[in-house]
């Protein structure tokens, strides 16, 4: 019987040595790195055109706030992340992998708001809160955002509260209107579902006009 005496043999059977393991590690580190080097594609939300109510208008010739501060929205923490949450489904939370919100989504839902209600209220003016102005508001639009991903069925979808109330106390009620607006989507791709959020944050603002139209404002003596 022949014994295993030949150098291959010896090879084979011979322990890793110390210089060959951590070139296996050197190349696995370098491997790893590689794949999580690349850049996030960056996604904000926008503005989108809407219905315009002129200055000039029965609703507001000489009534309602001059001045509103929309609020930064508070939004859930668990949408509230710099990767962009696609879907909550069967007990888990699905990310985009390397697609990111461009700033907090808080501030960029509020300055997409801010624009769309000052797209449809022309001569009044409407700022985002912490932004430098000089003046003070006679009304505050306030929102909370507890879903702005899929939905169970696919369907892109904007869900929370919206309040819209003067600044002064004691002058009128805060009262609080939840919304729930859907869209259809194409494809699952992000540029699809930011494309969806920014059209039903319009709606959403929508409703804030005409909340902002019947908002109580303190009367000129």
């Amino acid at each position: 019987m022949s014994r295993p005496n030949s150098s291959l043999e010896r090879r084979r059977h011979a322990p890793l040595s110390l210089r060959h393991l951590m070139r296996v590690a050197g190349v696995t580190a370098l491997l790893a790195a590689s794949g999580c080097g690349r850049d996030p594609t960056l996604y904000t939300i926008v503005a989108v055109p809407g219905p315009v109510t002129p200055e000039t208008s029965s609703h507001l010739a000489g009534i309602g706030p001059k001045v509103v501060e929309v609020r930064t929205p508070v939004v859930s923490t668990m949408l509230d992340r710099d990767e962009i949450v696609r879907q909550s489904r069967d007990y888990k939370l699905n990310l985009a992998k390397g697609d990111s919100w461009a700033q907090p989504l808080g501030e960029t839902i509020g300055q997409a708001l801010t624009l769309d209600i000052a797209q449809r209220l022309p001569g009044i003016t409407v700022f985002a809160q912490n932004d430098a102005v000089d003046t003070h508001p006679q009304a505050y639009v306030e929102l909370t955002v507890t879903a702005f991903n899929q939905n169970q069925q696919g369907d892109a979808v904007i869900q929370g509260s919206l309040a819209v109330h003067p600044a002064e106390e004691g002058l009128g009620p805060v009262q609080t209107t939840p919304f729930y607006e859907t869209m259809k989507l194409p494809s699952n791709g992000s540029a699809h579902l930011v494309y969806a959020l920014s059209q039903l944050l319009s709606h959403v603002a929508d409703k804030a006009v005409a909340q902002i139209r019947a908002c109580p404002v303190p009367q000129m003596e």
